[in-house]
């Protein structure tokens, strides 16, 4: 069965009400908010999350019955948890999962024991090189149970007896996944996919859930975009394997794609190509951040990390890339109670939305022209068009023109003149559409 709604939960406050802000402020104050839920990849955490970010842009939600088989896999049981501790034998709460929500291994089973410290140790988890971190661990498609703790936690328990209980619920239920559609001109989609099955880590992935939901609203209040652009939540791993399970005509219609994550912290920008590796979206993301004046790397495709590998698999083969900063598993903080509130700002945050929103509008503005008067150069000069782009950004406005007079043959495209040119984009873009009012170019 699939059910599909509109959610209608309360809309939050206008996030630009009084003072000005950035796209990062709004960032972050939207992962202030979804930063103490309880994330997992199905239950009530998912929708929560999933009811912020429709203040923000309205979502479709579908959930999707346990048991049900999408593609190789099968939609587990859903969990909820309500509480979780270890407790001395005074009743002192020595691990809490209501002072850290990562205390607990994520999707543990239910427990109530009484267990002495040596029986109590298999089922902790620590990170004795971060002695003052709380590892992130999940247990999605095994029954088990445990506790994440410090180092320091960990070296002060006092051989004893120790009371355990973890208040969860593992029963038959759904998988929730959010979708918000921006309508174009073209059934052509542009996929933005996040995931929403992180607990408490600000970076990964809240930074880009908040960013991809601030691009979706900006978005929807402007003119229809070219594409119809497609922005996903779903848990990772099994979620987008079930969206790409219950949506494969729509899949047939991506033509670029991207997965967003990390976006919040100080490292420089990392971009992970398609599989192919010369998609679009892979020449786009490599020319935004060239002329975006940001440190960054380019990295290719390699089937581990996020969402992408489930897009380039071989049934599907999308052309998906990441966007992120900090990569997979490469910087101390990752996965652990280090990616707080801290670890992420608004400046990254405000730099992280200015190149998504340049990387979107690039892929969405890329098209083929043609040339009206292309034997020989044509007099710019009596279309008043000499000297026309004067006082621009662009270093040789009259030389811009004649790169795209010359390249625009129907087989050139924008991103093709822009990065032969070695122009930004964004400049090739507007003096195109110049040479257009003038009637010197058509589309192809």
């Amino acid at each position: 069965m699939r059910v599909e709604c509109v959610v209608v939960f309360a809309t939050l406050p206008p996030m630009t009400a009084g003072i000005a802000r950035t796209p990062g402020d709004d960032a972050y104050a939207l992962i202030e908010q979804m930063y103490p839920i309880c994330r997992s990849i199905t239950g009530d955490g998912v929708r929560a999350t999933l009811s912020i970010i429709n203040g923000i842009a309205p979502l479709t939600l579908t959930e999707v019955p346990s048991g049900e088989s999408v593609l190789d896999w099968t939609v587990p049981p859903e969990w909820n948890i309500r509480d979780a501790y270890v407790a001395d034998a005074s009743g002192r709460r020595v691990i809490d999962f209501q002072q850290s929500n990562l205390h607990v291994v994520n999707y543990s089973e239910p427990v109530s024991a009484r267990l002495t410290l040596d029986d109590l140790r298999p089922h902790l988890h620590a990170l004795p090189d971060r002695p003052d971190s709380i590892p992130y661990r999940t247990s999605y498609y095994e029954r088990s149970w445990g506790f994440c703790v410090t180092q320091h936690q960990l070296d002060a328990l006092e051989p004893g007896e120790y009371d355990v209980c973890i208040d969860s619920s593992l029963e038959p239920g759904s998988l929730t996944y959010g979708e918000l559609v921006v309508p174009g001109r073209s059934e052509d989609e542009i996929l933005v996919s996040s995931h929403v099955c992180h607990p408490s880590l600000a970076d990964d992935n809240l930074s880009g859930i908040a960013i991809s939901a601030l691009l979706a609203r900006t978005l929807l209040e402007g003119p229809p975009p070219r594409h119809t652009i497609r922005f996903v939540y779903a848990p990772g791993t099994i979620g987008a394997i079930t969206w790409l399970s219950r949506n494969r005509e729509t899949a047939t219609r991506i033509r670029h794609g991207l997965t967003l994550t990390c976006l919040g912290d100080a490292h420089p920008f990392t971009y992970k190509r398609t599989l192919a590796g010369s998609a679009v979206i892979d020449r786009a993301a490599a020319h935004v951040l060239a002329t975006s004046g940001l440190e960054h790397q380019l990295i290719d495709f390699f089937p581990y990390g996020y969402d992408e590998r489930q897009y380039n698999s071989p049934g599907f083969r999308l052309p998906v890339g990441s966007l992120m900063r900090g990569r997979h598993g490469q910087f101390p903080e990752y996965h652990t109670s280090a990616d707080n509130l801290d670890f992420v700002s608004q400046a990254r945050l405000a730099e992280s939305f200015e190149v998504l929103s340049r990387l979107i509008a690039v892929v969405d503005g890329d098209r083929r022209l043609i040339n009206t008067a292309p034997y020989g150069e044509p007099q710019l000069g009596s279309r008043g068009l000499y000297g026309a782009l004067g006082g621009t950004q662009i270093p040789d406005a009259q030389l811009a023109m004649l790169w795209i007079l010359n390249l625009s043959d129907g087989e050139h495209s924008l991103l093709d003149i822009a990065e032969r040119a070695q122009i930004a984009f964004e400049a090739v873009a507007s003096t195109a559409a110049v040479l257009e009012e003038h009637g010197l170019l058509v589309d192809a």
